[in-house]
């Protein structure tokens, strides 16, 4: 669909061809007293000129066809160049093509036989063919250059649409799944054994803080120009305390090592919670393991986050959707890696590297 902007200046380009083709017609009825039968080349451009305003979609072989009859009798009525430009222009500038030629064909042809039918010699038809060509090829140039940026644009917004969409559906698997799995955790260790009041304590603080985060999430859903924010930027320290805690309480061995000292901004840090959100369910949710390690280092413009447990052993395939896919989607959007492969003597081993700036870089 042509912008309306573009329709306007189609609209204004083709008046502006239709002012100088009835100026130059009117020009050239001051010959008709001279000789009667050049009222009949002025007749037939003035047909085809109605018949394209009635069918626009003959436009270009009409005018090219008047344009031919206006080039043919140029030789001897030197007012009419103008019309064979205008026709020209319309012809050029309405058909479908890919490669115009109507109206091209039409002029020339009409500019051809003027100088073998007639003893007048001219080059004004030629000069008009070639001008209403030339302005057709470049209004054709404007109108699919800003369609072309119409449709890029178009493909922008659905692209961008698309990551949203794809973000909000990463966040709300790491964050609301890892509430609600640890939720399904603490209902499991509570019926083992514990405090009942404890644990449905805190089975109604993680449904709490999985509502808000929710709702955070559909705000962004109604507004996009919303931030995509949790209610609680994460700490390093959150890993060890608060996503290790559920599997401990489900008699889940837990070691969380992190490097000392590590200067990360707020962007690396959630990237490296929300990795180790995900891993850590999967390891409470699929792997029936007894022991998980989580280590995180830095190297000098790096990260590696190893997230690795005694369990069944990395799956044999990756379900659509699944909090791996979440994992490599936000790993690689950073230009990282990820890889997951077995653990000697069982269980398996997540390893995810990020670049960062360089130490000391401000």
């Amino acid at each position: 669909m042509i912008p309306w902007a573009d329709d306007r200046a189609r609209q204004w380009t083709f008046a502006a061809a239709g002012l100088l083709a009835v100026f130059s017609l009117t020009a050239t009825l001051t010959y008709v007293t001279e000789n009667p039968v050049y009222l009949v080349p002025i007749v037939l451009v003035v047909a085809s000129g109605a018949l394209v305003w009635v069918r626009p979609a003959w436009a270009a072989p009409v005018a090219a066809c008047g344009a031919g009859i206006a080039a043919g009798w140029s030789a001897e009525l030197s007012t009419l160049w103008p019309t064979v430009a205008a026709l020209v222009f319309v012809s050029v500038a309405e058909e479908r093509a890919d490669t115009p030629w109507m109206g091209w064909a039409g002029g020339l042809v009409g500019a051809t036989l003027s100088l073998i039918l007639t003893s007048s010699a001219s080059a004004a038809p030629f000069l008009g063919t070639f001008l209403g060509g030339v302005l057709g090829l470049l209004l054709r140039s404007r109108t699919r250059t800003e369609r072309l940026e119409g449709e890029a644009e178009e493909l922008r917004g659905q692209a961008a649409w698309l990551e949203q969409r794809t973000s909000v559906a990463r966040e709300l698997h790491d964050v609301v799944g890892h509430h609600v799995t640890a939720m399904v955790v603490q209902a499991e260790a509570g019926q083992v054994g514990g405090d009942p009041t404890e644990t449905l304590r805190k089975i109604g603080d993680l449904g709490r803080t999985a509502l808000k985060e929710l709702d955070s999430l559909v705000v962004h859903l109604r507004d996009p120009e919303a931030p995509l924010t949790v209610s609680a930027p994460p700490r390093l320290l959150d890993i060890d305390e608060l996503l290790a805690e559920p599997l401990r309480r489900a008699g889940v061995e837990v070691d969380v090592r992190i490097q000392d000292e590590l200067t990360l901004d707020e962007v690396d840090v959630l990237t490296v919670y929300r990795v180790a959100q995900e891993a850590l369910t999967n390891v409470a949710r699929h792997a029936r393991a007894r022991h998980a390690w989580v280590e995180l280092t830095r190297g000098d413009d790096s990260l590696r986050l190893r997230v690795s447990d005694d369990g069944v052993g990395p799956p044999t395939e990756r379900a659509r959707g699944s909090g791996l896919l979440g994992i490599e989607e936000r790993v690689t959007a950073r230009g990282g890696t990820v890889e997951l492969v077995g653990r000697p003597g069982g269980g398996a081993i997540l390893d995810v590297t990020v670049p960062v700036a360089p130490v000391g870089t401000p």
